[in-house]
């Protein structure tokens, strides 16, 4: 995702010398490109991702388009503070354009241990005005966002996985990114609803129980926020349960508080279950398939949920 992504931006700084991007010390095969062709409008501040936000400020303030590149624990949690009076107060002042690539995800960066593991930055970047947080599942999103976060001239969070994922939705130009959201399995009681790497493990559990005639839908999130409740509702009111799969800490303002939040203005009777990380971090090491089974994330733990609920339905 990360290199198609910074390859578009490369393609569009061929046409458009009002780009910049910026990085803290953090690199891509993709990169060399910009870095060797745009040296006047490619800065590597070092490992200092809040003078990285500092920078990307003055520029967007200038009226520039900027790119600032980190790892996504770092870019979010370190320079919190310099996100929050540069870019959520100043946006509401003014227009600026910066955009956020923070690379690692969730659990992408699975053995370096909590230290790299990064399930806070939904619900902390979704409590700042002012900024949109883009999460997107496959390299055609990412594609698609490129134009979008030149066309829209506000702060953005754009949340990548650290590892490669194979590609979910099939053609780009049926996709609106604007909407937030794509159904991507119809089901009849019970949908699963997820964003980035978890819509894969969400259409893994799908294919799985239609080996066993059980029929569950499936629903992308990707741009988290704005997010258009009410067409959302509209998707979404034929369930009789949801069930959101993510890798954050539940009830802590994450995917689940967003959805939570749209049933309750709803008044709806849709019945929600959350899943993702309780109140603590995993410091156990190894894969992500090991550090979900865990925490109860894992495909099985997920189908006896399922199969539980549905039983409920009978």
């Amino acid at each position: 995702m990360r290199d198609v992504f910074i390859e578009r931006i490369y393609e569009r700084m061929k046409k458009d010398e009002n780009i910049f991007f910026l990085c803290a010390d953090f690199g891509s095969p993709k990169l060399d490109l910009i870095r060797e062709e745009f040296k006047d409008r490619f800065i590597n501040v070092g490992i200092a991702e809040q003078n990285l936000i500092n920078i990307a400020t003055g520029l967007a303030l200038e009226g520039y388009t900027v790119y600032a590149y980190a790892i996504a624990p770092f870019l979010t949690m370190r320079a919190y503070e310099q996100i929050r009076v540069n870019l959520s107060l100043h946006a509401q002042l003014k227009e600026i354009n910066i955009n956020l690539i923070g690379v690692g995800a969730g659990l992408s960066y699975d053995v370096s241990g909590p230290t790299h593991h990064c399930i806070e930055d939904i619900s902390i970047m979704r409590t700042l005005p002012n900024i949109e947080v883009f999460s997107p599942s496959d390299w055609v999103l990412a594609q698609k966002f490129v134009d979008y976060s030149i066309k829209v001239k506000k702060p953005k969070y754009i949340r990548f996985d650290g590892k490669p994922l194979v590609q979910i939705h099939e053609r780009i130009d049926d996709l609106e990114l604007e909407r937030g959201f794509k159904e991507i399995r119809n089901g009849k009681n019970v949908c699963l609803v997820s964003t980035g790497y978890m819509t894969h493990k969400a259409l893994k559990v799908a294919e799985m129980l239609a080996e066993e005639n059980i029929t569950v839908g499936v629903i992308d999130i990707f741009l988290i926020k704005p997010f258009k409740e009410d067409i959302f509702f509209e998707s979404i009111k034929q369930y009789r349960n949801l069930i959101t799969l993510e890798e954050g800490f539940i009830n802590k303002g994450g995917l689940d508080s967003l959805i939570s939040g749209i049933l309750e203005n709803k008044k709806s009777k849709i019945i929600l279950k959350r899943m993702g990380f309780g109140d603590s971090y995993t410091f156990e090491i190894g894969s992500r398939d090991y550090l979900h089974k865990l925490n109860n994330l894992d495909e099985d733990t997920i189908i006896e949920n399922i199969k539980q609920i549905l039983k409920g339905d009978i």
